[in-house]
């Protein structure tokens, strides 16, 4: 960590890492506190498979045509938003094949992505980076995007709190009340895809439903109202990637898969302790 320390004011790439995880974050822990409520995290597994397909056809379409403008994230805040509405539309009309839609937008998202890369000429390393993420990459126009995204996404998600918290707990009772539900659904599902898009940057696709979902389960164990598990969210993920990354910076190892390990290892041991704790009057009641 001091090597991260010493480095980050010399290294602009280091800064603009930090920043990303920053920027990330905010809508990591309030979207995160809606998918862990409602309990959607295989919906969110699914837009963020697709985002591959996206970002392989920007990509493609940047090398082989000269677009330098198609930037990859473009790509994938559409693939990204086009699975969250196909995968909303399904679970609310046809909700029997909901788990088959989901299946193939998963397969097909990610089956575009590998084709789309292996066609572009040039070295295929981004693969890998997609996958597994490749924080210390992030540009400057990488940055601005995900400042955009993160600023629609907080206002959207903050201001439609009492909206979205109604989907979340009480479906039913919302409806009662006049409140147009899917309408409501869809814009979750849009907020995580657009979520799902900032977080694939900093720990790649393969991981980033970890990142969505642990700070806000972690959260919950120590608040009991959803904007308490929203704050708690989003602080959490911000301590994860800050150090993530700056405890993978000196033995060089991926951030992305540490930043995940960190979050993993603290919510195995707040959930193990709660658990603990639950039992101990009954031991001592024996």
């Amino acid at each position: 960590m001091t090597e991260f320390l010493a480095a980050l004011p010399r290294y602009p790439f280091l800064q603009y890492a930090l920043l990303a995880g920053l920027l990330a974050s905010l809508a990591c822990g309030v979207v995160g506190a809606y998918v862990v409520s409602r309990r959607i995290s295989y919906l969110a597994g699914a837009m963020a498979h697709s985002v591959l397909g996206g970002l392989g056809a920007a990509r493609y379409l940047q090398v082989t045509q000269g677009w330098e403008w198609c930037q990859p994230l473009y790509g994938a805040v559409v693939a990204a938003l086009i699975s969250a509405v196909v995968i909303g539309l399904v679970s609310l009309k046809a909700r029997q094949r909901e788990d088959t839609i989901i299946g193939a937008i998963w397969a097909l998202g990610m089956a575009l992505g590998v084709l789309f890369i292996a066609a572009t000429p040039g070295y295929g390393v981004d693969l890998m980076a997609y996958l597994f993420g490749n924080i210390l990459l992030v540009s400057p126009t990488d940055l601005w995007l995900m400042a955009g995204l993160d600023l629609l996404v907080a206002l959207v998600g903050l201001g439609f709190y009492r909206q979205l918290l109604a989907v979340c707990f009480d479906e039913e009772f919302a409806r009662l009340r006049g409140l147009n539900v899917d309408l409501y659904y869809l814009l979750l599902l849009a907020l995580t895809a657009l979520t799902v898009v900032l977080l694939s940057t900093v720990v790649g696709i393969i991981m980033v439903i970890a990142l969505l979902t642990l700070p806000a389960a972690v959260a919950g164990h120590f608040a009991t109202r959803l904007w308490q598990i929203m704050l708690g969210a989003v602080l959490l993920s911000a301590l994860f990637t800050s150090l993530g990354l700056g405890l993978s910076y000196g033995p060089d190892l991926p951030a992305g898969a540490f930043i995940i390990l960190l979050s993993g290892a603290v919510y195995l041991l707040v959930t193990t302790g709660a658990w603990l704790w639950r039992r101990r009057p009954r031991a001592q009641g024996l």
